[in-house]
């Protein structure tokens, strides 16, 4: 039970992670709002899950959860774009110190406007899949909606292994990352490889935090 508990639990941070990385490994740039784009997405994805219960009653949990990853993704990515070309684009060749203290800055910027919009209470997930739905293997009850999240996990993975290694985005990113100044001497576009990576990242943040709400309901 505890290592289905791990693997659950692991997967929703493993998708965090990933975007986090993937900003530092291109940027060299340890982006400090990241936990807040996640944050904004999960805000917008109960929103979704909310209004499906009320307005779309008795729709099945996988696709309320699914509308959500799908709803709450791109408002992610337009949020971390938006953070990319407003605040980090023009410091990213000032001193290391300017856009650290910049990604701090955005972070709570972040966190009041959230606040400001949704409040500061406390807000609890409602329940999507019901608590029958589990499969009993020895000792173990393994919720379906635990399957439902390592199994997108998996595929988000594998699908990014797939874009970073075989596309021609994924070789810029990669160059990008390796040196940036001669991949623009090899004719890469630094600025939309970046945006392209704030974007992936985000999108895996977006995803992350709806299964972690459904995981929560």
């Amino acid at each position: 039970q505890q290592i289905l508990n791990g693997l659950v639990l692991g997967s929703m941070y493993a998708l965090v992670a990933l975007g986090y990385t993937m900003v530092y490994g291109v940027l060299n740039l340890i982006n400090f709002a990241h936990g807040e784009v996640l944050m904004i997405g999960a805000m917008v994805g109960l929103s979704i899950i909310n209004l499906l219960n009320l307005y779309v009653p008795g729709l099945p949990g996988y696709a309320i959860l699914l509308i959500a990853i799908l709803g709450a993704i791109p408002v992610t990515m337009l949020v971390n774009v938006i953070i990319e070309r407003v605040a980090y684009r023009r410091l990213r060749n000032a001193p290391r110190l300017a856009p650290l203290i910049t990604a701090i800055g955005v972070s709570f910027i972040l966190q009041n406007l959230v606040q400001l919009v949704y409040g500061p209470y406390q807000t609890n997930s409602p329940k999507i899949f019901p608590d029958t739905w589990v499969i009993e293997v020895g000792n173990a009850s393994i919720p379906v909606l635990s399957v439902f999240i390592i199994s997108v996990a998996v595929v988000l993975m594998f699908s990014l292994q797939l874009f970073i290694g075989r596309t021609r985005l994924g070789r810029a990113m990669r160059s990008t990352a390796a040196d940036r100044d001669a991949a623009a001497l090899m004719g890469v576009n630094i600025n939309r490889t970046i945006a392209i990576t704030f974007l992936i990242g985000s999108a895996l943040a977006g995803a992350a935090d709806e299964l972690h709400v459904g995981q929560q309901g």
